[in-house]
């Protein structure tokens, strides 16, 4: 079998316009020579957003035209799905593309880890208040459940062993809702509040990290010597809660019989210098990983992170309004079998 490429890029939003930004054309140009220069066997794509023309079915029309007239086109296609209506999500899709026969699918939210149950602090006080009101205390509880499911995608890439792609795409870090503790959509009312919210996204993260971790362990369970790549957007540098859970260290579990169980961030191979995919305010950051199995390492022979032309999500997007570019560098990794 020939040598392949499994590439991860953070298309951001595409689909959804914005009032006096660039169209959907000249996001096109800017970002269909990227798809291309990538020249990826197995694409996996973050926030793919759906349209819904009036009368018809929602579907991936803004990807459809950015991969018009690319080898991607031909590609097999897998994407997630709302679960109330079956058709892709009106937003935020993970999309996987393969030269390779996807020969099994399937979308993972909270099918291995079911909602944590919160209570507000504030309904929590209410109650301390008032120690006899138990029912409206257990009612006031909340199932705190994560934005986005994990894609699970089994390729037949020849031989006699398939490839695992889990696709991911975390919840950044950014405070999420808390009701009533927002005055609008970027201002906290209290410092509190927004401690509350911060402290729900970082919940929402790590526990879909849990998720992801349990089904690797479940595809190594079928089989010790799975070829899994674990990709996508993780919103967190590698040794972050999110990513550490994910990758499952050998020194954490402090178990020399689960060494095989973990997984390698390949982008080590890159100088720290350039190991960015995203400028924050300055700062290089690396969020979008390829997290890989020992199997597939072995056939592991070099990364890319094509970071030259990448804008400050912050002072870029603030400057120019509705900018066409991804403020999320691609990362490819190159496998030869052996």
């Amino acid at each position: 079998m020939a040598g392949f490429r499994i590439a991860t890029f953070n298309l951001e939003n595409l689909g959804k316009p914005v009032a006096s930004g660039a169209d959907l054309q000249e996001r096109i140009r800017v970002l269909r020579p990227q798809l291309l220069r990538l020249r990826a066997d197995v694409l996996c794509l973050q926030e793919i957003d759906g349209q819904r023309p009036e009368g018809g079915h929602r579907r991936l029309y803004a990807l459809d035209a950015l991969l018009e007239g690319t080898p991607y086109q031909d590609f097999g296609r897998a994407s997630t799905l709302s679960r109330s209506s079956g058709e892709v999500r009106d937003k935020h899709n993970l999309v996987v593309l393969s030269r390779y026969p996807i020969i099994g699918q399937r979308q993972i939210l909270h099918d291995l880890v079911a909602p944590p149950s919160y209570q507000p602090l504030e309904a929590r006080e209410e109650a301390a208040a008032d120690p006899t009101a138990d029912a409206p205390r257990m009612k006031q509880s909340q199932a705190i459940e994560w934005d986005r499911p994990i894609l699970h995608i089994i390729l037949d890439i020849g031989g006699d062993r398939p490839l695992h792609i889990v696709a991911v795409h975390l919840r950044a870090s950014r405070a999420a809702f808390v009701e009533g503790q927002k005055a609008d959509s970027q201002t906290w009312r209290s410092m509190r509040g927004w401690a509350e919210g911060f402290f729900l996204a970082s919940m929402k993260r790590a526990g879909q990290a849990l998720e992801a971790r349990l089904l690797v362990d479940a595809i190594f369970d079928d089989d010790p010597d799975a070829l899994v790549c674990v990709c996508g957007d993780f919103n967190a540098d590698i040794h972050q809660t999110p990513v550490r859970t994910i990758r499952g260290d050998e020194e954490d579990a402090g178990n020399p019989h689960l060494a095989a169980r973990t997984l390698v961030p390949v982008e080590r191979s890159v100088a720290q210098s350039r190991r960015f995919s995203v400028l924050h305010h300055g700062r290089p950051q690396m969020l979008d990983h390829l997290l890989v199995s020992r199997s597939l390492l072995g056939w592991y022979r070099s990364v890319e992170i094509h970071n030259e032309a990448l804008g400050d999500e912050l002072v870029t997007a603030h400057a120019v309004r509705g900018s066409p570019e991804s403020f999320h560098a691609p990362v490819v990794a190159k496998f030869v079998a052996t």
